[in-house]
C-alpha cells in the first residue's frame, strides 16, 4: 500500500487545527512544533488543502489559518485527495490493457489488492475530521 508523508502530514494537520484552532487562526509555526513537522512542508500542503477550500487563511500578527467548513463533514478522503495523494494497493494501471505483469491478463492477486483499495477508500469516506480529533473508534462495515 502506498500512502506518503504528504497524505499522513496533511491528516495530521488538518486534525491538529480542528483541535487547536477553535479560539482564532493557528499558525504553521504552531503546528509545525506540536506535530513535528516542517513549516516549509506545511506551507506546501496548506496551499494545496486552502485551494480546494478546506482552510482558510487569516493575514496579520495573528493570523493563520483556520478550517473552512464543519470538522464533521470533511472527510479524511477530502483531505488525502487535496493535497493530491492517492491510496493505491496497486501498482498496475487498472484500466490500461496491460496488466499488472505486464501481459494482457491481471496477476493472479490483482483482485485481492483492488479490494483492499476500495476497503481502505471506503473507510476514509466514512471517518471525518472530527472523528479523528474526537478520537473515536470507527467501525468497519
Amino acid at each position: 500500500m502506498k500512502l506518503t508523508t504528504k497524505g499522513r502530514y496533511a491528516v495530521m494537520a488538518m486534525a491538529d487545527l480542528a483541535a487547536n484552532g477553535t479560539g482564532g487562526p493557528i499558525s504553521l509555526t504552531e503546528i509545525s512544533t506540536r506535530q513535528n513537522i516542517s513549516v516549509s512542508y506545511l506551507e506546501q500542503l496548506f496551499l494545496k488543502l486552502k485551494n480546494k477550500k478546506l482552510v482558510k487563511s487569516v493575514r496579520g500578527p495573528s493570523g493563520g489559518y483556520l478550517i473552512e467548513g464543519n470538522p464533521k463533514e470533511i472527510r479524511i478522503s477530502n483531505i488525502i485527495f487535496a493535497v493530491d495523494e492517492q491510496v493505491k494497493t496497486l501498482n498496475c494501471n487498472k484500466d490500461s490493457k496491460k496488466s499488472c505483469n505486464g501481459k494482457s491478463t491481471k496477476c493472479i492477486t490483482h483482485n485481492l489488492w483492488d479490494e483492499l483499495e476500495n476497503h481502505i477508500n471506503n473507510f476514509f469516506d466514512k471517518v471525518s475530521l472530527n472523528d479523528v480529533v474526537k478520537q473515536k473508534n470507527i467501525e468497519i462495515k
